[in-house]
């Protein structure tokens, strides 16, 4: 669907196919900010590629089973067990927590960060549209878009972010958003890992700024490593 890594002269992203709605968006995104990209379930090219995008949208219980379905747990721990980059956006950063509960139904997600995923607490969900952040000091993916605006389309959240849990690592950069008076998580810098709340293929330039941020913080295979 995409071009091969190999004939890009940018970094080499694949975007994990594990089922997910329209992702098109998401891999042209990051052809425009200069990534060669494939969207694959192959191990081997998740696992070497110089960065994964783990996108999502719907239900948080069908992400973490089509995740799971195609090894990208397996495939995520391993590259962060390297310390090679992964990018998780909307449930893609979810799923990153210990759990969900939608509609009534807990689902058991990968586990990265501390926290469970719940409903809004606003009067109008889901929170569909543009929104501000509070950019988390020091931030990389935000550098230079501290003040810029990017889209949700979202009914539910991380609303809490337990650093007593986090442990002896360096804590992570958070990033918060407001919609309805509720307060939740719309970034996370962690490391190997970030993800995104919002969408950033939907976000304009600000979100181009962002996937071009992330980018460049990738280690390359080829010319770097």
């Amino acid at each position: 669907m995409s071009a091969d890594p190999a004939a890009g002269t940018g970094p080499s992203v694949v975007v994990l196919d594990h089922g997910s709605g329209n992702v098109r968006s998401v891999v042209r995104a990051l052809e425009a900010a200069g990534a060669a990209v494939q969207l694959t379930a192959d191990r081997e090219a998740a696992l070497t590629a110089d960065g994964l995008v783990v996108p999502g949208v719907g239900a948080y219980e069908t992400t973490i089973r089509q995740v799971l379905a195609v090894g990208g747990d397996r495939i995520i721990e391993r590259r962060l067990a390297g310390g090679r980059p992964v990018l998780g956006i909307c449930v893609g950063l979810q799923i990153m927590f210990e759990g969900g509960t939608e509609h009534g139904v807990h689902s058991t997600g990968l586990a990265q960060w501390p926290g469970e995923v719940s409903r809004l607490q606003a009067e109008i969900v889901p929170h569909m549209g543009w929104n501000t952040l509070e950019a988390a000091e020091g931030t990389r993916l935000f550098a230079g878009i501290e003040e810029e605006r990017f889209y949700f389309v979202h009914s539910y959240g991380a609303r809490n972010f337990d650093m007593d849990h986090i442990g002896p690592m360096a804590p992570p950069q958070v990033t918060w958003a407001e919609h309805g008076g509720d307060r939740f998580v719309a970034a996370v810098e962690n490391g190997a890992l970030s993800a995104t709340q919002f969408h950033p293929e939907k976000s304009g330039e600000a979100g181009a700024r962002l996937l071009r941020n992330w980018l460049d913080t990738l280690p390359r295979e080829r010319g770097e490593r």
